[in-house]
């Protein structure tokens, strides 16, 4: 009996020893003409942990990788998650992101890929910004499966003190240890560099062999403020716009960054027995210094420059390695995708918008996904044309909404931002003087528009009117997509803005004048339990 217990002891634990480390490394607005970055495809077992020079932009229409976070941060953060597995209709955040004073938070009864992973006896960790909510304890990354968590909770902040404003007199402190505020853990260093070091100090601390990892580091960068240090901007003096030179450099600082994590990946054993998955969360803001050239539109757009982004995948279990998978993939398809690799279980009753794609990248077959509901966005209902005449009676073109079915892709309502705007490299000039002939004016009455999105990647013929017959049908698709949605769950705002700012709540007024110390104006106020005294720790965010 005793030797059959150890010889089954031994059995498990060369079981977790051989399974396989997942690293899903996250960053903000990428595109594809980003420096070190330049096309939008999906590159497979890329040599190296900088993301790789790509081919010619001839391939842009090859491949569509989506990681759909309009306006929510993909699905490896934030709305539509990996963390998740859902379409941004399924989980009630289907309308813009959660701000810092939105009591809301991704639904607690969504299961998340940090807990999958976790039954299937991994140890979970999360590096960087969290965004999918924190208005109460249960919504925390280390209560939504994570072990450890260290980073930021909203969508942006300044990189190197860490506070964010909502407006005049109202900011926060934003840089957490698991539920605690992370006082003494922050030297004023710049987050890019900060959150690497805690990936290296994750990896170094634990061992492989005993236990298998799951990583999962969010960067901020390179989402605005255009924040960089002064080393890495002194490499591109050459250009004369500024937003352009502090985005480059902010990218540069990024790309040596995972040159590190990398490193420390082989130093510490991981790197031969670990997926390692690299992703953008959605397309550039031209405005700040992005650019997704030659796609049409911007950052929070249904356009395809809004949408797409980069990315690629490394691994030791790829059969075709250095290859290019230009299936149909979209963010959700990494949750069924990384539990099944990690010999996790996906229960028969787990709803799920996302495919188990592994085979179309490893091995080049078709991809099991057909369409993609880009989104469906009930509240935003500006499109003064919009009618249900105007969509067959099938569906009210007012309301924005993107799917892609195969080659075509269909929008209604105002997509948003639509322009084509070339790099800000060399210029200085506002864009709304510059390249005004690649400007498109919303007089026109339009609420509908279908492209052949394989032979058309820029979107600039719209076939609705040639091809009827195939408007009504995806009319039609979108019409049964969003009789299946959640509600859009709205609440008023509360003085949840950052909970920590003084060990009690930030609110109107807050500013830093001590670990305890806080003022605060009578314009809104926290109820006196709202969070664990002395540290900052979260409770419960409620309104008095």
């Amino acid at each position: 009996r005793n030797e059959k217990s150890w010889n089954e002891i031994l059995d498990k634990a060369q079981a977790l020893s051989t399974k396989t480390g997942i690293l899903v490394q996250l960053r903000q607005e990428r595109r594809q003409t980003q420096p070190a970055c330049h096309l939008q495809e999906f590159v497979v077992d890329a040599p190296t942990g900088k993301p790789p020079p790509l081919t010619s932009s001839d391939d842009i229409r090859k491949h569509c990788y989506y990681p759909n976070c309009t306006k929510f941060d993909g699905s490896l953060t934030e709305k539509s998650s990996s963390r998740d597995k859902l379409y941004q209709i399924h989980t009630g955040l289907q309308h813009s992101i959660i701000r810092a004073t939105q009591p809301n938070c991704l639904p607690l009864e969504n299961v998340t890929l940090p807990q999958k992973l976790k039954q299937a006896g991994y140890s979970t960790h999360m590096v960087g910004k969290w965004h999918l909510g924190f208005y109460k304890r249960d919504c925390l990354p280390t209560q939504r499966g994570f072990d450890t968590f260290f980073g930021s909770l909203l969508g942006s902040g300044d990189y190197y003190s860490h506070y964010k404003c909502e407006g005049p007199g109202m900011c926060g402190y934003d840089l957490y240890e698991g539920e605690e505020a992370a006082w003494e853990q922050d030297r004023g260093l710049y987050s890019t560099v900060m959150f690497t070091q805690k990936a290296i100090n994750i990896l170094a601390n634990h061992d492989p062999r005993r236990q298998p990892l799951f990583l999962y580091l969010a960067y901020q960068a390179v989402h605005s403020p255009l924040q960089v240090p002064a080393r890495y901007l002194e490499r591109y003096k050459g250009i004369p716009n500024m937003h352009r030179r502090k985005y480059a450099a902010m990218v540069s600082c990024l790309d040596e960054s995972i040159h590190n994590l990398t490193l420390a990946l082989k130093r510490y054993g991981y790197y031969d027995n670990t997926v390692i998955v690299y992703s953008s969360d959605n397309g550039g803001q031209p405005l700040a210094g992005g650019s997704n050239w030659p796609l049409r539109g911007s950052k929070a757009t249904y356009w395809e420059g809004g949408i797409r982004a980069v990315g690629f995948v490394h691994s030791p279990l790829l059969v075709n390695k250095g290859t290019k998978c230009r299936s149909l993939v979209h963010i959700t398809d990494w949750f069924p995708t990384l539990v099944t690799l990690g010999e996790g279980t996906l229960d028969e009753d787990l709803y799920l918008d996302g495919y188990d794609v592994w085979e179309a990248i490893s091995e080049g077959h078709p991809s099991p996904r057909h369409d993609i509901l880009h989104n469906i966005d009930p509240i935003y209902t500006k499109a003064k044309n919009g009618s249900w005449k105007a969509g067959y009676g099938l569906w009210n073109t007012a309301i924005r909404a993107a799917l892609r079915v195969g080659h075509w892709k269909l929008l209604t309502g105002v997509p948003g931002y639509s322009d084509w705007v070339p790099p800000q490299t060399f210029s200085n000039q506002r864009l709304t003087n510059r390249w005004h002939n690649e400007r498109v004016r919303w007089d026109r009455g339009k609420s509908i528009w279908l492209f052949n999105i394989t032979a058309d990647p820029y979107e600039r013929v719209d076939l609705s009117q040639r091809y009827p017959h195939l408007v009504k049908k995806m009319l039609l698709r979108l019409a049964q997509y969003n009789r299946t949605a959640v509600p859009y769950a709205t609440r008023p705002k509360t003085c949840a803005l950052i909970l920590s700012t003084m060990g009690v709540c930030g609110a109107p007024g807050t500013k830093r004048r001590g670990r305890n110390q806080r003022k605060m104006r009578d314009t809104i106020t926290c109820s006196p339990t709202t969070l664990e005294k002395g540290g900052g720790k979260i409770n419960q965010i409620t309104e008095s």
